[in-house]
């Protein structure tokens, strides 16, 4: 249970006694009600914040937390919210799932960030701390982002630093990139299954979604033709090197015909980059920008993947018309990202910290990657891995047909492991019931104890 969901619970048991009280009863004090509710200090505090935000408490230090005079209150109406609002555009149910995260009572088999004894954590401290120390990192920086940073993001992708945009992670990459490029209304084409998050970026911006399917090789290009032809679509997203869900890698050939038919449309590829340092048999394939002289590709990058999910910090690439209207809409959002977070990443990527990092990331992937595979295939022999993935985060794995992913996840959850359900991976209806596993968070015997407890919850029989 995440530690989000278990303060609700307390909070809304210590509700129900507030409300049996009488104004100015002192509470048990916070190691008490931990020690009552079997909850870390944490919680009990996050517990005690939503009853202050109710108005419910008052804390004095020193003295303790007591009840709080309360007036009478009609029950809120909120009906005239669903009229005034209009229809939703961002699925709660998906937007819940990507955004939810692990406890630490949980196994977290599926979770889009790595663990934090992968992460180069007392190097980040170190450079944290430099960087504080730097007069840079609190002054106002362009919108685009530093130029020194946009230079060495640049490189990687054999770009013009001014073609390169600084965001807060590849998240608001996406969604920058999504509202800018096409009006709401208008079609984008996503490879199926793909990451959620793509998903809903897409909903938040307004468009209407098309699916094509893809394989080990990426997206199927003559259904992608197929289907750019039946809806005039100018938007293409898709996931070149390491894919999440499936690991998938785009093939040379499909690159090329990707190209030609983006050139052919007049669209433009979204170029979700998110993996590019997570190889782990070999380097990711040069990126689909590299080879468009003529601005069809928008690439979208983080540092949250590999560095750390506290470095929110991503960039896009754009060129031409597109990229200038991208550099104006990031002005109208907000005006830059953090210049201390700008700080550290530059002094992260120009320092021998990083290739050691990568180099170290690298071999610990492979480990845990093996060790996910070789659990599914004792302890889940009735699972199907189509792919074993040479980098990225995930592996991808068909169940029987039958299986109800959704309880199965659910079942998963309550039993202390988190999965990923495949049906939301999917635009529209799963073929078949898919589970998503990572490796990046949790550790060899973290893996094969959660496979075992997920195999207790699951059928059999082979997928056939």
């Amino acid at each position: 249970m995440s530690h989000t969901t278990r303060a609700a619970q307390i909070a809304a048991e210590l509700q129900q006694r507030i409300l049996g009280m009488r104004t100015g009863e002192r509470l048990p004090g916070a190691r008490q009600l931990a020690t009552e509710f079997r909850a870390s200090a944490g919680t009990i505090s996050a517990a005690l914040a939503t009853l202050t935000a109710l108005g419910l408490i008052l804390t004095e230090p020193g003295r303790g937390t007591f009840v709080a005079s309360r007036a009478v209150l009609p029950e809120p109406d909120f009906s005239w919210h669903t009229q005034a609002l209009g229809r939703t555009r961002v699925d709660p149910v998906r937007a819940a799932r990507v955004g939810a995260y692990a406890g630490s009572d949980h196994i977290p088999l599926s979770w889009g960030y790595l663990s934090s004894e992968l992460l180069p954590t007392e190097e980040l401290r170190q450079i944290g701390a430099r960087a504080a120390r730097s007069s840079r990192a609190w002054v106002m920086t362009p919108p685009t982002g530093s130029a020194a940073l946009r230079r060495v993001l640049a490189a990687d992708y054999q770009a013009d630093p001014n073609d390169v945009l600084v965001v807060s992670g590849g998240q608001q990459g996406l969604v920058g990139a999504m509202r800018t490029l096409a009006e709401p209304g208008a079609t984008i084409i996503m490879e199926s299954p793909t990451y959620p998050g793509a998903i809903l970026a897409a909903q938040s911006a307004g468009l209407a979604i098309a699916s094509v399917p893809s394989d080990r090789d990426g997206i199927l290009v003559d259904r992608l033709g197929e289907e750019l032809a039946r809806t005039g679509a100018r938007l293409i997203y898709v996931q070149p090197s390491y894919a999440n869900p499936t690991g998938a890698v785009l093939s040379p050939e499909r690159r090329t015909r990707l190209m030609e038919l983006a050139a052919r449309a007049g669209a433009f590829i979204i170029e979700d980059d998110w993996a590019r340092h997570l190889g782990i048999e070999q380097a990711a394939p040069a990126p689909l920008c590299t080879q468009d002289p003529h601005g069809h590709v928008v690439t979208v990058l983080t540092l949250s993947k590999p560095a750390s999910p506290g470095i929110r910090l991503g960039a896009i690439i754009a060129r031409g018309p597109a990229g200038e209207r991208l550099r104006a809409s990031r002005t109208a959002d907000d005006l830059g990202v953090s210049p201390i977070v700008q700080e550290i990443a530059l002094e992260l990527l120009t320092s021998p910290v990083w290739p050691r990092h990568l180099k170290r990331l690298r071999a610990a992937l492979a480990q845990r990657r093996d060790a996910l595979v070789s659990a599914v295939g004792t302890s889940l022999p009735a699972a199907r891995i189509g792919l074993i993935p040479r980098g990225g985060l995930h592996v991808w794995a068909q169940l029987p047909r039958g299986t109800q992913t959704q309880e199965l996840s659910a079942a998963a959850h309550a039993a202390g492991v988190l999965v990923g359900d495949g049906a939301h991976f999917f635009v529209d209806e799963p073929p078949a019931p898919f589970v998503r596993l990572s490796f990046g968070a949790a550790s060899a015997p973290q893996i094969a104890e959660g496979v075992r407890r997920i195999a207790a919850l699951s059928p059999t029989t082979s997928t056939g």
